[in-house]
């Protein structure tokens, strides 16, 4: 499973929608609650975090890269996406612990291969 914060609904539709397609089990997370709750339930495979909603998704990328994280956090791909001229956010990102940071072109272009890459199927 792959989880995803999206700062609207359009990235939520187009993301829940390419998964589908693909028959890849998406599910949403809006807060810090919202990924614990995940975590205790499943294994995610991977956080797709939008970073037009800044503040959720630097504290769901710092979650899951904390020091005493356990293992099932840390082993969750993070891949962040932004815009392109928001490259300090970006770079948050990266220092956060995100394992990829996209310019949100490069996001939307790639989403079918990296949904692939992350369930493993690519």
């Amino acid at each position: 499973m792959i989880l995803y914060l999206a700062s609207d609904l359009i990235w939520a539709s187009k993301i829940r929608a390419t998964a589908d397609a693909l028959g890849i089990p998406v599910r949403p997370v809006r807060s810090l609650e919202m990924l614990e709750a995940r975590l205790a339930d499943s294994s995610p495979a991977a956080l797709l975090a939008d970073l037009d909603a800044p503040q959720a998704a630097l504290s769901l990328i710092a979650r899951l890269r904390a020091h005493g994280a356990d293992d099932k956090a840390r082993a969750v791909r993070i891949i962040a996406w932004g815009p392109h001229v928001e490259k300090d956010l970006l770079q948050q990102a990266r220092d956060a612990g995100a394992d990829d940071v996209l310019t949100r072109g490069a996001f939307d272009h790639n989403l079918e291969h990296i949904l692939l890459s992350l369930s493993g199927r690519a």
